[in-house]
């Protein structure tokens, strides 16, 4: 507790001056030079303005054509219009400050605010798009106008892919660094609203090709089933979309390590400064999109009083929060018994 006290306090001088000479031994780790916000903040407006037009033109084209398939797709991307105005208030809020009463900031809001948004998926977009499609199911009526609606899904199809090409852009210059493939960085990734207009966007584009593929079965046959089982599996495609987002949420709000290639950057980093010995125990837990806070013990070289290790030990600390992705550092000495970690 006192440590924890002492964060929200300056550090000793000796650790502004090393703080002040030094760009700190995380710098160059992958993903953790900086929070990266504006590139976050840039993916989910342009995948907020592609869902509101898409939404609008969807709503009108399902009115004219009675379209079953329509309607999902209609109800999907109002569901993600409004999911991305949540995925906004996670970017903001979690980049607020840190102040006494968040000695670790509030980077954690971002996956609260990311978890309203999937529970929203599922609401407004699985739910409903199920319910109507069971609902016409039971109470069959025909479309019509059915060029109306290709050219409205056509159009979509478009819009959909400039804000998915820019959600794909972003993971990949953030999955080159710690040489993982796109799929995986987009499910390992701190950033939840990544990860959101990311997969939002997949469902959409695979929802469309869904939705045209029953508008048209439904104008070959004449029968309305067609239709209406493509906005079941429309519903359950987003229900399985939300679900998977729902379960990160959860862990990164529970705790969640870094991922291990960024510990092994981080320990190899650790062990080549001077004034270490060797490391016994290193965690670099994840407190918000691109945050983490580490904890450790080592063993210093020389052979100090207790008083000057203690300035040394916060030294050290100061070195790793200069690192903007550092919410914090609680390093502690080594037993002479504890194993040495290796990089």
């Amino acid at each position: 507790m006192a440590r924890e006290q002492g964060s929200e306090q300056a550090p000793a001088p000796a650790a502004q001056e090393i703080a002040r000479g030094s760009r700190g031994p995380l710098m160059p780790v992958p993903l953790l030079r900086g929070p990266g916000g504006s590139e976050s903040l840039r993916t989910v407006l342009v995948a907020l303005g592609a869902n509101v037009l898409i939404a609008v033109a969807k709503s009108a084209a399902a009115v004219v054509t009675g379209s079953a398939s329509l309607v999902a797709e209609a109800a999907h991307s109002w569901a993600d219009s409004g999911n991305e105005i949540f995925l906004l208030i996670a970017n903001r809020r979690a980049r607020r400050p840190r102040d006494r009463a968040h000695p670790f900031g509030h980077g954690r809001e971002a996956y609260v605010w990311s978890l309203f948004a999937a529970l929203g998926i599922f609401v407004a977009g699985a739910a409903v798009s199920v319910t109507h499609g069971i609902q016409e199911l039971l109470h069959p009526e025909p479309a019509d106008h059915f060029l109306v609606g290709y050219v409205v899904l056509a159009v979509s199809f478009v819009l959909e892919g400039v804000s998915f090409l820019q959600s794909v852009r972003q993971a990949r210059s953030e999955a080159e660094p710690l040489q993982r493939d796109l799929i995986e960085h987009v499910m390992a990734t701190s950033d939840p609203t990544l990860r959101a207009v990311f997969a939002e966007d997949s469902a959409a584009l695979t929802g469309l090709v869904i939705a045209a593929a029953g508008l048209a079965a439904h104008q070959l046959t004449g029968s309305p089933v067609p239709d209406a089982v493509g906005s079941i599996l429309v519903g359950v495609l987003l229900g399985v979309v939300a679900i998977v987002l729902i379960n990160r949420n959860r862990r990164f709000l529970v705790g969640e390590e870094a991922d291990p290639r960024i510990r092994s950057a981080a320990l190899r980093a650790l062990l080549d400064m001077p004034e270490v010995a060797r490391v016994t125990y290193l965690r670099l837990e994840v407190v918000g999109p691109r945050m983490v806070f580490v904890t450790g013990d080592v063993d210093l070289t020389g052979d100090d009083t207790e008083s000057h290790v203690a300035v040394r030990l916060r030294a050290l600390e100061a070195k790793f929060c200069v690192s903007p992705a550092v919410a914090g550092a609680v390093l502690s000495l080594s037993a002479p018994d504890e194993p040495s970690l290796s990089a």
